[in-house]
């Protein structure tokens, strides 16, 4: 469904009404001095929760190829086999050995990009909440 100016207006007016903002300036308030006592850069955690806070404005959620790669970070850390258990053996049986290649690249990128952005998250929630 494409969002139209005025569906977008909508949303941003029900924002205001519900107390989003003020819910978000609470939570930044909250999150930056966690981060101070935990010693984490405030300046970098206060991007990663714009970043969290414009993808629940966009209602973005975590795709499930990432949701499987932070499942297997958070059991068992980064292993050297990573892209050979997230590869789909059923599908990648029935590619050619040019596209086993491509699908291998393809799926080395994804699985960086989503290691990357586990490790923001892990910095800014999983480890801090820890202590």
């Amino acid at each position: 469904m494409e969002r139209t100016l005025k569906s977008l207006a909508k949303e941003a007016k029900l924002r205001m009404k519900r107390g989003f903002w003020k819910q978000c300036e609470e939570e930044l308030n909250s999150e930056r001095s966690h981060a101070r006592e935990q010693g984490i850069n405030e300046s970098k955690m206060e991007r990663y929760f714009q970043e969290k806070v414009g993808e629940r404005i966009k209602g973005e959620a975590p795709d499930d190829f990432y949701l499987k790669v932070k499942e297997l970070l958070l059991s068992e850390g980064e292993v050297s086999d990573a892209i050979g258990r997230l590869t789909d053996r059923a599908y990648y049986s029935t590619l050619s050995y040019s596209e086993q290649q491509r699908y291998n690249l393809e799926l080395s990128e994804r699985y960086l990009r989503a290691l990357e952005r586990f490790k923001r998250e892990y910095e800014f929630e999983i480890k801090g909440r820890k202590n």
